[in-house]
C-alpha cells in the first residue's frame, strides 16, 4: 500500500511540475493551400482539436494561422501535422 501511495504522490508531483514549466507560445503558420473563404474554418477546427491549443486565428487573405498553445502539451510539429491531416499543409513562418 505504501508503494502504491508513493507512485501516486510521485505522479502528482510530476503533473504539478509540468504546470510550473508550461509556457504559452504563439506561432504563425503559412497555409498557402487555402483557396477560398471557407478553408479557414477547416484549418481552425483542425488546430483547435490539438490538445494544448488555446487560440487559433486563421486568415484566408494572409494565408496564415496564428496559434497560441501550451508548449508542455503540443508544439509546432503537431500543429503542422493537424493542418496537413486536414488537407492544408503548413509551415512555420520564418522572420524576414
Amino acid at each position: 500500500m505504501k508503494k502504491l501511495l508513493s507512485y501516486f504522490t510521485t505522479a502528482a508531483l510530476l503533473a504539478l511540475t509540468n504546470v510550473v514549466f508550461a509556457a504559452p507560445k504563439t506561432v504563425t503558420l503559412d497555409v498557402p493551400g487555402m483557396t477560398c473563404a471557407l478553408c479557414p474554418i477547416t484549418v481552425k477546427k483542425a488546430l483547435m482539436n490539438v490538445p494544448g491549443v488555446a487560440h487559433a486565428g486563421v486568415s484566408y487573405e494572409a494565408k496564415q494561422a496564428v496559434v497560441t498553445y501550451d508548449d508542455a502539451k503540443t508544439g509546432a510539429d503537431a500543429l503542422m501535422q493537424a493542418t496537413r491531416d486536414a488537407g492544408y499543409p503548413s509551415a512555420v513562418k520564418r522572420g524576414k
